[in-house]
């Protein structure tokens, strides 16, 4: 790529710092979380969402169990403002929960951010400047002690505006773009903002260190969290919050690492919305949490209601691919993955196992309000048997042979292949019905009758075949066989070899049967049908039939023997049937 040599590191190392929080596997519990979805979310729309959308998206995410809910900015426009004055006149504001407003360290803003906040009962203050180079140099124009007082000045108006109201409001200072400001410099504004408020660790105020540019990677970012960590004044006093953006694509693995690296809070938003590449993705956090075994504090449990109300009020896309909420995050489509699923989900039921430990599956699709048969098992030309006998054994109670799951699964594959679509587990179920199951051409069965005699039963069937009616005779040492005798010795099909099996269907009392049947000819070509019927002897009958109407030499072998039976013969038959 061209000009690289125009890029340099734009961020600056700690001092020495202790990094023994490294070596942690994972923090030991759930952040405090702030979402600032109504704020650096909505700001970053192509439209912003109206009055009601905010309201609808704070009621969602008051639901989700945020305590604490960055409400806007409510001196940079007329509907932040009326947003947060409905809230407080209509009472939305539940005691358990924080709204926060965001204000710049200037006068008239921190004023009219005040005039907004009457009559909250418990709210964070949010004021800020910038800090970085970049800033200093490129748009105030100022030196770092001018820079430094205009935070100290924000700092006490809170302080005084805040004891004139006779309010209790909580203090949250932010040294905007800290990833482009040299650590010690930070360090030194904050505590001059602390050194203002003078916390104390039963009235707690909030050093939220924003990531407002990526411009490292993120054990770099951490480190200087840790930095801060280490070395505020009033530690035990303060809040340590992060609020990672998402320039470089790490804004998750930022705030995990600040979380490791002593950020006691996260900013973030659902689904990672934000300005340019967006805000740390809190969804994705909080998950990540949950699937390491540590409660988020937040309610993830029907995340497709979460996505919907996301898209419709934002208008914005939540990826197929976006962790623990995209449509496809769950979904097994390679033949592999979709057997490995399958078998460790008959294991977890066979072995009772309390960890969830299933192969391809992060976590358990039902934590989050997905199902397996239309998430997780989805069937196209890549799957395999393993996934095809899944969904028809879970969806349908359709336990085939395994080697006639081979034979389906090619099936169903070819006829993906030729759509050049994903099937929809209806849809392969048709397939197996309409072409395996009780196919009844050439050979139609109309019924039967059997006696035993000299230890063989003697079989006659009565069979439609060719358009006409046909009474089979055949022996053998079981009914089945019998049929089987009558049916290949009337028509002259050769089988080698028989694979049979069959399950209760509907597992309820008068439940049907089904039964399957594969017949190998003598070129070593195994055929399979199936047959469905309250009677279980029937239902077998019905799957060899089928078998022999879907070998490909089907009709040549039923047109070829021209049989026929005289009326008399099938009225006699009908008689004696009747009369069983």
């Amino acid at each position: 790529m061209k000009h690289v040599e125009a890029y340099k590191k734009g961020y600056y190392l700690p001092p020495v710092v202790d990094m023994s929080w490294a070596m942690a596997d994972a923090p030991k519990k759930a952040p405090i979380w702030c979402s600032v979805d109504l704020r650096d979310g909505n700001q970053a729309l192509v439209i912003p969402m109206s009055l009601q959308e905010k309201i609808r998206f704070y009621k969602t995410l008051v639901a989700m169990g945020f305590k604490e809910i960055e409400v806007g900015f409510p001196a940079a426009s007329e509907t932040e403002y009326d947003f947060l004055r409905y809230l407080v006149d209509h009472d939305l504001i539940p005691d358990d929960v924080t709204v926060q407003v965001l204000t710049q360290a200037r006068e008239h803003i921190i004023k009219k951010t005040f005039e907004a906040l009457k009559g909250v009962k418990s709210a964070i203050v949010h004021v800020y400047n910038s800090t970085s180079v970049a800033q200093r140099e490129q748009v105030f124009h100022k030196s770092k002690e001018e820079i430094k007082e205009i935070a100290v000045n924000g700092a006490r108006l809170l302080q005084r505006l805040t004891e004139e109201a006779h309010a209790s409001y909580r203090f949250e200072y932010s040294p905007e773009s800290f990833t482009g400001t040299e650590p010690e410099y930070a360090l030194e504004v904050c505590n001059a903002v602390l050194d203002v408020w003078k916390p104390q660790p039963d009235r707690k105020v909030i050093i939220n260190l924003p990531s407002t540019v990526q411009m490292s990677m993120p054990h770099i970012f951490a480190a200087q969290v840790a930095y801060l960590s280490q070395n505020l004044s009033y530690r035990d006093a303060v809040v340590l919050s992060v609020h990672p953006h998402n320039d470089r694509g790490t804004g998750v693995a930022d705030a995990e690492m600040a979380m490791l690296a002593g950020a006691d809070r996260v900013e973030g938003t659902l689904f990672g919305n934000g300005e340019r590449t967006g805000n740390a993705d809190i969804v994705t956090i909080g998950m990540n949490l949950y699937a390491l075994g540590i409660d988020p504090q937040l309610d993830f449990s029907n995340m497709p209601d979460l996505v919907k109300t996301y898209e419709e009020v934002t208008r914005m896309h939540v990826s197929e691919r976006q962790p623990y909420a995209g449509k496809l995050v769950f979904a097994a489509f390679s033949g592999s993955h979709q057997d490995a699923i399958a078998k460790g989900m008959k294991y977890r039921k066979e072995h009772n196992d309390p960890y969830w430990t299933c192969p391809y599956l992060y976590i358990n699709p039902h934590d989050v309000g997905r199902t397996y048969d239309a998430d997780v098992i989805r069937i196209n030309s890549q799957s395999g048997k393993g996934g095809v006998a899944y969904i028809m054994e879970t969806a349908y109670g359709i336990d085939m042979p395994k080697a006639m799951r081979e034979d389906f699964s090619y099936f169903v594959k070819d006829v993906s292949d030729h759509k050049h679509q994903e099937l929809k587990p209806d849809e392969i179920f048709n397939l197996f019905k309409d072409h395996y199951v009780d196919k009844s051409l050439p050979i139609e069965l109309q019924d039967t009758l059997f006696r035993k005699k000299d230890g063989k039963w003697q079989g006659k069937v009565l069979v439609r075949a060719a358009g006409r009616d046909v009474i089979l005779e055949g022996a053998g040492n079981g009914q089945l066989d019998a049929v089987k005798d009558a049916l290949c010795r009337a028509f002259h099909f050769t089988v080698t070899d028989l694979t049979y099996s069959e399950h209760d269907l509907d597992r309820v009392a008068e439940s049907r049967g089904i039964a399957y049947f594969g017949i190998t000819d003598e070129k070593g070509v195994t055929t399979w049908g199936a047959g469905v019927d309250t009677d279980t002897m029937t239902a077998s009958i019905k799957a060899f039939i089928s078998a022999l109407n879907r070998r490909k030499d089907a009709k040549d072998h039923v047109y070829g023997a021209g049989l026929i039976s005289s009326e008399e013969a099938v009225n006699a038959f009908h008689q004696a049937a009747s009369a069983r």
